[in-house]
Protein backbone atom coordinates (compact mmCIF):
# COMPACT_ATOMS: atom_id res chain seq x y z
CA UNK A 1 0.00 0.00 0.00
CA UNK A 2 1.35 3.43 -0.96
CA UNK A 3 1.61 5.73 2.07
CA UNK A 4 0.18 9.23 1.90
CA UNK A 5 2.73 11.97 2.50
CA UNK A 6 2.28 15.32 4.24
CA UNK A 7 5.11 17.79 3.73
CA UNK A 8 5.44 20.41 6.47
CA UNK A 9 7.39 23.67 6.34
CA UNK A 10 7.68 25.78 9.50
CA UNK A 11 8.28 29.44 8.72
CA UNK A 12 8.89 32.57 10.79
CA UNK A 13 9.45 35.66 8.61
CA UNK A 14 10.61 33.59 5.65
CA UNK A 15 9.06 35.59 2.79
CA UNK A 16 12.41 35.77 1.01
CA UNK A 17 13.15 32.03 0.97
CA UNK A 18 9.77 30.32 1.21
CA UNK A 19 8.54 30.59 -2.41
CA UNK A 20 11.54 28.69 -3.81
CA UNK A 21 11.10 26.03 -1.13
CA UNK A 22 7.39 25.51 -1.85
CA UNK A 23 7.77 25.47 -5.61
CA UNK A 24 10.54 22.87 -5.31
CA UNK A 25 8.19 20.64 -3.29
CA UNK A 26 5.30 21.10 -5.72
CA UNK A 27 7.60 20.21 -8.63
CA UNK A 28 8.52 16.81 -7.18
CA UNK A 29 8.28 13.68 -9.33
CA UNK A 30 6.26 12.29 -6.42
CA UNK A 31 3.95 15.15 -5.45
CA UNK A 32 2.95 15.44 -1.78
CA UNK A 33 -0.60 14.51 -0.80
CA UNK A 34 -0.61 17.52 1.52
CA UNK A 35 1.66 20.55 1.76
CA UNK A 36 1.41 22.54 4.99
CA UNK A 37 3.10 25.80 5.89
CA UNK A 38 3.06 26.64 9.57
CA UNK A 39 3.14 30.43 9.75
CA UNK A 40 4.93 30.89 13.06
CA UNK A 41 4.04 34.42 14.20
CA UNK A 42 5.41 36.01 11.04
CA UNK A 43 5.23 39.76 10.52
CA UNK A 44 6.53 39.94 6.93
CA UNK A 45 3.58 38.46 5.05
CA UNK A 46 4.90 34.89 5.04
CA UNK A 47 1.45 33.40 5.64
CA UNK A 48 -0.26 35.40 2.90
CA UNK A 49 2.51 34.58 0.46
CA UNK A 50 2.15 30.85 1.15
CA UNK A 51 -1.66 30.98 0.96
CA UNK A 52 -1.46 32.48 -2.53
CA UNK A 53 0.30 29.39 -3.90
CA UNK A 54 -2.18 26.72 -5.11
CA UNK A 55 -1.88 23.44 -3.25
CA UNK A 56 -0.56 24.96 -0.02
CA UNK A 57 -2.44 24.83 3.30
CA UNK A 58 -1.46 27.49 5.83
CA UNK A 59 -1.69 26.84 9.56
CA UNK A 60 -1.29 29.82 11.89
CA UNK A 61 0.73 29.29 15.08
CA UNK A 62 0.90 32.54 17.08
CA UNK A 63 3.38 31.25 19.66
CA UNK A 64 6.96 31.83 18.55
CA UNK A 65 9.20 28.80 18.46
CA UNK A 66 10.42 26.20 15.99
CA UNK A 67 9.38 23.19 18.05
CA UNK A 68 5.94 24.64 18.76
CA UNK A 69 5.56 25.15 15.02
CA UNK A 70 6.65 21.59 14.29
CA UNK A 71 3.97 20.32 16.70
CA UNK A 72 1.34 22.49 15.02
CA UNK A 73 2.29 20.86 11.73
CA UNK A 74 1.86 17.41 13.26
CA UNK A 75 -1.55 18.38 14.63
CA UNK A 76 -2.72 19.57 11.20
CA UNK A 77 -1.28 16.74 9.10
CA UNK A 78 -3.24 13.79 7.76
CA UNK A 79 -0.52 11.82 5.94
CA UNK A 80 0.81 8.41 6.91
CA UNK A 81 4.33 9.83 6.60
CA UNK A 82 5.24 13.36 7.67
CA UNK A 83 8.16 15.02 5.91
CA UNK A 84 9.66 18.17 7.39
CA UNK A 85 11.98 20.60 5.64
CA UNK A 86 13.07 24.11 6.56
CA UNK A 87 11.85 27.19 4.73
CA UNK A 88 15.30 27.96 3.28
CA UNK A 89 15.60 24.48 1.75
CA UNK A 90 15.14 23.54 -1.90
CA UNK A 91 14.32 19.97 -2.78
CA UNK A 92 15.83 18.16 -5.77
CA UNK A 93 13.20 16.71 -8.09
CA UNK A 94 13.33 13.12 -6.80
CA UNK A 95 13.64 13.91 -3.09
CA UNK A 96 10.14 12.73 -2.08
CA UNK A 97 10.32 9.78 -4.47
CA UNK A 98 13.49 8.60 -2.75
CA UNK A 99 11.99 9.05 0.71
CA UNK A 100 8.86 7.12 -0.26
CA UNK A 101 10.89 4.31 -1.81
CA UNK A 102 12.98 3.87 1.32
CA UNK A 103 9.96 3.94 3.65
CA UNK A 104 8.07 1.42 1.48
CA UNK A 105 11.04 -0.94 1.20
CA UNK A 106 11.62 -0.88 4.97
CA UNK A 107 8.26 -1.06 6.79
CA UNK A 108 10.15 -1.44 10.06
CA UNK A 109 11.82 1.96 9.72
CA UNK A 110 10.11 4.60 11.87
CA UNK A 111 12.00 7.62 10.52
CA UNK A 112 14.80 8.74 8.26
CA UNK A 113 16.86 11.84 7.77
CA UNK A 114 19.03 13.17 4.98
CA UNK A 115 22.04 15.51 4.79
CA UNK A 116 22.33 19.00 3.33
CA UNK A 117 24.10 20.55 0.37
CA UNK A 118 24.52 24.32 0.57
CA UNK A 119 23.55 26.41 -2.46
CA UNK A 120 25.00 29.71 -1.25
CA UNK A 121 28.21 28.77 0.59
CA UNK A 122 31.80 29.40 -0.46
CA UNK A 123 34.04 26.60 -1.70
CA UNK A 124 35.82 26.34 1.65
CA UNK A 125 32.57 25.78 3.50
CA UNK A 126 31.45 23.17 1.01
CA UNK A 127 34.80 21.42 1.33
CA UNK A 128 34.45 21.35 5.11
CA UNK A 129 30.95 19.91 4.83
CA UNK A 130 32.15 17.24 2.40
CA UNK A 131 34.92 16.27 4.79
CA UNK A 132 32.44 16.09 7.67
CA UNK A 133 30.02 13.90 5.70
CA UNK A 134 32.79 11.47 4.73
CA UNK A 135 34.69 11.28 8.03
CA UNK A 136 33.26 12.80 11.22
CA UNK A 137 29.59 12.02 10.57
CA UNK A 138 30.12 8.25 10.01
CA UNK A 139 32.43 8.07 13.02
CA UNK A 140 29.91 9.92 15.21
CA UNK A 141 27.13 7.64 13.98
CA UNK A 142 29.23 4.57 14.75
CA UNK A 143 29.86 5.70 18.32
CA UNK A 144 26.44 7.13 19.18
CA UNK A 145 24.15 4.72 17.36
CA UNK A 146 26.00 1.44 17.19
CA UNK A 147 28.32 1.47 20.23
CA UNK A 148 26.53 3.61 22.82
CA UNK A 149 23.03 2.89 21.44
CA UNK A 150 22.19 6.39 22.67
CA UNK A 151 20.58 7.95 19.61
CA UNK A 152 21.43 8.94 16.07
CA UNK A 153 22.42 11.83 13.84
CA UNK A 154 19.11 13.40 12.81
CA UNK A 155 18.79 16.52 10.67
CA UNK A 156 15.81 18.62 11.79
CA UNK A 157 15.53 20.46 8.49
CA UNK A 158 15.24 17.27 6.43
CA UNK A 159 13.47 14.26 7.89
CA UNK A 160 10.54 11.88 7.42
CA UNK A 161 8.66 10.09 10.18
CA UNK A 162 5.68 7.77 10.34
CA UNK A 163 2.86 9.81 11.88
CA UNK A 164 1.51 7.06 14.20
CA UNK A 165 4.98 6.58 15.66
CA UNK A 166 5.50 10.30 16.22
CA UNK A 167 2.13 10.52 17.94
CA UNK A 168 2.92 7.45 20.05
CA UNK A 169 6.08 9.04 21.50
CA UNK A 170 4.19 12.22 22.36
CA UNK A 171 5.17 14.35 19.37
CA UNK A 172 7.76 17.08 19.73
CA UNK A 173 9.22 18.26 23.03
CA UNK A 174 7.94 21.84 23.05
CA UNK A 175 9.97 22.65 26.18
CA UNK A 176 13.00 22.87 23.86
CA UNK A 177 13.29 26.28 22.22
CA UNK A 178 15.59 25.50 19.30
CA UNK A 179 19.00 23.86 19.72
CA UNK A 180 19.01 20.11 20.23
CA UNK A 181 15.39 19.57 19.20
CA UNK A 182 16.36 17.34 16.28
CA UNK A 183 18.76 15.23 18.35
CA UNK A 184 16.08 14.86 21.04
CA UNK A 185 13.56 13.67 18.46
CA UNK A 186 16.03 11.30 16.82
CA UNK A 187 16.96 9.80 20.19
CA UNK A 188 13.32 9.21 21.16
CA UNK A 189 12.46 7.70 17.77
CA UNK A 190 15.56 5.49 17.89
CA UNK A 191 14.27 4.05 21.17
CA UNK A 192 11.16 2.64 19.45
CA UNK A 193 12.46 1.53 16.04
CA UNK A 194 15.07 1.84 13.28
CA UNK A 195 16.03 5.38 12.25
CA UNK A 196 18.07 5.76 9.07
CA UNK A 197 20.49 8.39 7.83
CA UNK A 198 20.10 8.22 4.04
CA UNK A 199 22.69 10.03 1.92
CA UNK A 200 20.54 9.99 -1.25
CA UNK A 201 17.72 11.89 0.50
CA UNK A 202 19.74 15.11 0.60
CA UNK A 203 18.40 18.65 0.33
CA UNK A 204 19.77 21.98 -0.82
CA UNK A 205 19.75 24.55 1.98
CA UNK A 206 21.13 27.97 2.86
CA UNK A 207 24.40 28.56 4.69
CA UNK A 208 23.07 31.82 6.11
CA UNK A 209 23.76 30.85 9.73
CA UNK A 210 27.38 30.03 8.90
CA UNK A 211 27.69 33.29 6.98
CA UNK A 212 26.19 35.35 9.80
CA UNK A 213 27.93 33.67 12.75
CA UNK A 214 31.08 32.15 11.27
CA UNK A 215 31.92 28.54 10.46
CA UNK A 216 33.78 27.77 13.68
CA UNK A 217 31.10 29.27 15.92
CA UNK A 218 28.31 27.29 14.25
CA UNK A 219 30.24 24.01 14.23
CA UNK A 220 30.92 24.41 17.96
CA UNK A 221 27.30 25.38 18.64
CA UNK A 222 25.91 22.34 16.88
CA UNK A 223 28.47 19.94 18.35
CA UNK A 224 27.95 20.94 21.98
CA UNK A 225 24.15 20.76 21.71
CA UNK A 226 24.28 17.40 19.95
CA UNK A 227 26.48 15.86 22.63
CA UNK A 228 24.55 17.52 25.46
CA UNK A 229 21.34 15.92 24.19
CA UNK A 230 22.99 12.54 23.71
CA UNK A 231 24.76 12.48 27.08
CA UNK A 232 22.48 14.54 29.35
CA UNK A 233 19.16 14.61 27.45
CA UNK A 234 19.01 18.39 27.41
CA UNK A 235 20.52 21.04 25.14
CA UNK A 236 23.55 23.06 26.22
CA UNK A 237 22.08 26.32 24.86
CA UNK A 238 18.55 27.37 25.84
CA UNK A 239 18.37 30.41 23.55
CA UNK A 240 19.26 31.03 19.93
CA UNK A 241 19.89 33.75 17.38
CA UNK A 242 17.38 34.22 14.57
CA UNK A 243 19.22 34.51 11.26
CA UNK A 244 17.32 36.11 8.38
CA UNK A 245 19.70 37.14 5.58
Amino acid sequence: MTPTISVIVCAHNEARYLPACLHSVLAQTRRPDQLIVVDNASTDGTGALAAAIPGVTVVREPRRGLVVARQAGLNAASGDVLVYLDADCRAPLQWLERIEARMRSRPDVVALSGPYRYYDWDWWGRALLGTYDLTLAPLTQLVVKHLLRAGTIFYGGNFAVRRPVLERIGGFDTSIEFHGEDTDLGRRLFAVGPVLLVAECWLHTSARRYVAMGKGAVFRLYARNFWAEILYRRPADTSHIDVRL
